[in-house]
């Protein structure tokens, strides 16, 4: 069964996930025939995350697991077809209000991005 894990601890399922698979180069350019050359030196994963309506406990738990510079996170890989666990750091979080109704869920969505080391 396809899960997230964050730093070993299984989090609600996200409402939206995507892989973006990101090549990376140390220099680039078009040479005078306008070719492009590429020193690529990595490959690497940027995970895309939503997550629907979260309680306090369920939205803490989350944004606690993110909270070092660097952490790791177990997810299913499009590239490999298996869960894979690598080192990533989250981009910018933001947790807009659902309601402020004490029955129903406090946050709806919880948006980051998990960029790999």
């Amino acid at each position: 069964m396809a899960h997230l894990a964050i730093g070993g601890v299984v989090v609600k399922t996200p409402k939206t996930f995507s892989v973006d698979i990101e090549d990376i180069d140390s220099e680039s350019g078009r040479n005078a025939n306008g070719d492009m050359i590429r020193d690529r030196v990595g490959v690497k994963r940027k995970l895309n995350l939503e997550w629907a309506p979260l309680s306090d406990s369920e939205i803490s738990t989350i944004l606690q697991s993110v909270r070092n510079q660097f952490f790791q996170a177990t997810y299913p890989d499009p590239v490999t077809g298996s869960m894979e666990t690598k080192t990533f750091y989250v981009g910018t979080r933001s947790a807009p209000t659902y309601s402020w109704n004490s029955k129903l869920p406090k946050w709806e969505g919880l948006t980051m991005n998990f960029i790999e080391r």
